[in-house]
């Protein structure tokens, strides 16, 4: 299914577009633009060394069911560009959905609510990301002792691993967004 890699790369250049575009028309402020930027780059730290041992290592962490379109390493640094911004959109949304359940202001100060919202949606849309992956026939992640096999579907893996990122990246991404807005409501 060599259409699902087309529609990941071109709906993670789409992310970043509405969300330039939400920005530029004040649907957002700079506050959640800053946060999506920074949801990117929290991506790429996760993205990018997986994307390179995938390459180069003798043990990947990954490996696609169907190869990609495109040869390495253009697919290999569309999948790292497009699922960092995947990452930021994902991001976003689980900011929307904290927004929508909690009340105003949000982070603000560290709340049980919003923490909570964020760890549960980051298991729940990994998990989604990776059942999509697989059914799809487009990559699974490899069994190892440091990658233990969660369960199989469509006949593949489902590991440990990115839900374990997926576990520590909403942590990180919800103390940064705590920082961050303290420091932006002194500069506003």
């Amino acid at each position: 299914m060599v259409f699902f890699y087309w529609f990941i790369w071109i709906v993670g250049i789409l992310i970043c577009l509405l969300v330039y575009f939400l920005y530029k028309f004040k649907k957002i402020d700079k506050y959640f633009w800053y946060l999506f930027w920074f949801s990117f780059i929290l991506g790429l730290c996760w993205e990018l060394p997986l994307s390179i041992a995938n390459e180069i290592s003798n043990f990947p962490p990954a490996r696609f069911i169907i190869p990609t379109p495109l040869p390495a390493p253009v697919s290999t640094i569309l999948i790292i560009l497009t699922h960092s911004l995947w990452d930021g959109g994902l991001f976003l949304l689980g900011v929307w959905f904290i927004r929508l359940i909690c009340k105003n202001p949000i982070f603000e100060k560290f709340k049980l609510g919003e923490f909570t919202i964020l760890i549960i949606y980051g298991q729940v849309s990994e998990l989604i990301v990776e059942l999509t992956s697989t059914f799809s026939n487009a990559w699974e992640y490899i069994v190892y002792l440091w990658n233990p096999l969660l369960f199989t579907f469509n006949g593949h893996n489902i590991t440990l691993l990115p839900q374990l990122i997926w576990l520590a990246a909403p942590i990180v991404f919800y103390f940064i967004a705590l920082k961050f807005k303290s420091r932006y409501l002194i500069l506003e």
